[in-house]
């Protein structure tokens, strides 16, 4: 394993583009900390964003790991490319002349995954623990640690779209198609959920039901959105008139599975296409 994973680092590192992406990625995921300095004014309201309740605990693990998953696209383009430079360098054929098998090669590519999304997931545990005592009302353990689940969904969400990404890279073989693909892949989501919402006028919930099950969509229904849960929204709500609307934002264990049997039907699609093409 360790030797798998050094020959993925050095491949990595070793690219430019790779490890400015990489860099980017970590600086601007620190970027979430000055959202504590916002003003806003909506409606003639003037309000902090910082005083809104955004960073207290539990509710900032929540604010922060959505806003971290919204950039998740800057890995994307890394794994896709360190997919697409295998074939464009020919290093997969010189790996495995020189004795790594398929199946190793795949799993130093899902190491590699794994990796990005368990050091992504630490870094936002890490920060949002730093934000957290620096501005929230609470800081008891006891809420402190209460939303934890968002830090297990975001690292869920990480590996299963990572996996994806790995997918498309071995499937397309070069990166700016595979990153047409995703992008096109999400879309056909879209439009599919839009088809059964116009078949099922009288009932959109079942609509969302079933696109629930489809990869990207189940994805993103790991970490719903946050915004609607902080008084500021309520605020604008009671302004406008607007009844105060009862949402669910839980990590469902359904969803879970969903998402992990995606990751594992992408990791298992992406081996078998290798194994069985002729390099």
């Amino acid at each position: 394993m360790k030797r798998l994973i050094s020959i993925e680092f050095q491949k990595l590192w070793g690219n430019r583009a790779s490890r400015v992406l990489i860099i980017s990625y970590f600086i601007i995921l620190s970027f979430i900390a000055l959202v504590a300095s916002i003003h806003i004014n909506i409606l003639g309201m003037d309000f902090k964003i910082a005083d809104q309740g955004v960073f207290n605990f539990p509710y900032i693990w929540h604010i922060n790991t959505y806003i971290a998953v919204l950039l998740k696209g800057f890995l994307a383009i890394v794994i896709v490319s360190m997919m697409a430079n295998e074939y464009t360098y020919g290093t997969l054929k010189q790996n495995l002349i020189d004795g790594l098998s398929k199946k190793e090669f795949i799993q130093s590519k899902v190491l590699t995954v794994v990796l990005f999304a368990a050091g992504s997931t630490l870094f936002i545990f890490i920060m949002t623990l730093i934000l957290g005592y620096s501005f929230s009302s609470y800081t008891e353990t006891s809420i402190v640690f209460t939303d934890l689940q968002y830090i297990g969904a975001y690292f869920l969400d990480l590996l299963a779209f990572f996996s994806f990404c790995l997918f498309a890279g071995i499937l397309i073989k070069r990166s700016a198609f595979a990153l047409g693909f995703i992008i096109v892949w999400y879309i056909c989501e879209w439009l599919i959920l839009g088809l059964l919402n116009w078949k099922f006028t009288d009932d959109n919930k079942l609509a969302y039901e079933i696109v629930s099950y489809l990869p990207l969509m189940s994805v993103s229904n790991l970490i719903m959105e946050p915004i609607t849960r902080f008084k500021a929204y309520h605020a604008i709500e009671s302004q406008m008139g607007s009844a105060a609307t009862v949402r669910d934002y839980s990590v469902h264990w359904d969803t879970v599975v969903i998402v992990t049997v995606w990751t594992a039907i992408f990791i298992f699609l992406s081996y078998r296409i290798l194994k069985k093409r002729d390099l």
